[in-house]
């Protein structure tokens, strides 16, 4: 009986024991990949911010490179003119050399919203777009719209930067490569989600051999970031559409 009872205490020692170290195994491997996780999400969350940092920056150079291009070859070549007809202004020719002037001061009032660190640090999705717009379609390089549908939602700063950059690297590629003379911008906005739609209807390219296509790897990359999905499809000669969805939540 005495022998039954310390084999019983043996085996419910060595149970025990089997426990207590497998607790402590289990315990080990799950602070091991909480510890993972978490110096992952640090990573994750540094490299978000890098590509924040490394966005704006983008999207400044770009805004400099648009202005330094307006002063030099749109807004010099206005006050050439200017300079031109006053030297030889008469009664008749003033309204002219008035008009000229007009139309400088009118492209510099609209350089000024780009030039505004504020405005850029602060950027909204809609404003930004309809700047770029503006700027196309006053400099003749392209017919743009804006389409806004549903009530316009409140966006995640970040996620507005990041958003902006995507469809301005698409508006670059467009005018610089695509020769279209159409460039659609759509903000579908619902309760839960942002659609954009942007299209052209450029020289286009085939998507299955295009398979970087304009930036798509970096683009992709971004959207996800932020949690969006971002497509990008094309057709020879009948344009390229660039479709992103953000989740406001």
């Amino acid at each position: 009986m005495q022998e039954n009872g310390e084999i019983v205490l043996i085996v419910s020692t060595l149970l025990i024991l089997i426990i207590v170290i497998s607790l402590i195994i289990l315990f080990t491997v799950f602070q091991r990949k909480k510890n993972f996780l978490v110096i992952k999400q640090k990573e994750e969350q540094e490299r978000f911010e890098k590509e924040i940092a490394e966005t704006q920056i983008e999207i400044r150079e770009e805004t400099l490179r648009n202005i330094s291009w307006e002063l030099h070859d749109n807004i010099g070549q206005l006050l050439t003119l200017a300079k031109i007809q006053l030297q030889s202004a008469t009664e008749q020719n003033i309204a002219e050399v008035r008009d000229t002037i007009t139309k400088g001061l009118t492209e510099v009032r609209a350089l000024s919203k780009l030039i505004n660190p504020e405005a850029l640090d602060n950027i909204n999705l809609k404003e930004a777009i309809q700047l770029e717009v503006d700027r196309f379609n006053r400099l003749d390089f392209i017919k743009a719209t804006l389409e806004i549908v549903g009530e316009e939602k409140e966006i995640n700063q970040k996620a507005t930067v990041i958003l902006f950059r995507i469809l301005q690297e698409f508006f670059s590629n467009t005018i610089k490569h695509a020769r279209a003379s159409d460039l659609v911008i759509r903000l579908n906005y619902s309760d839960t989600d942002l659609h954009i739609l942007t299209k052209d209807n450029g020289v286009g390219f085939k998507s299955s051999t295009k398979k970087e296509g304009i930036g798509l790897l970096n683009i992709k990359a971004r959207a996800k970031l932020i949690g969006a999905e971002a497509n990008l499809t094309s057709k020879e000669n009948k344009g390229t559409n660039l479709e992103i969805r953000y989740n406001y939540e």
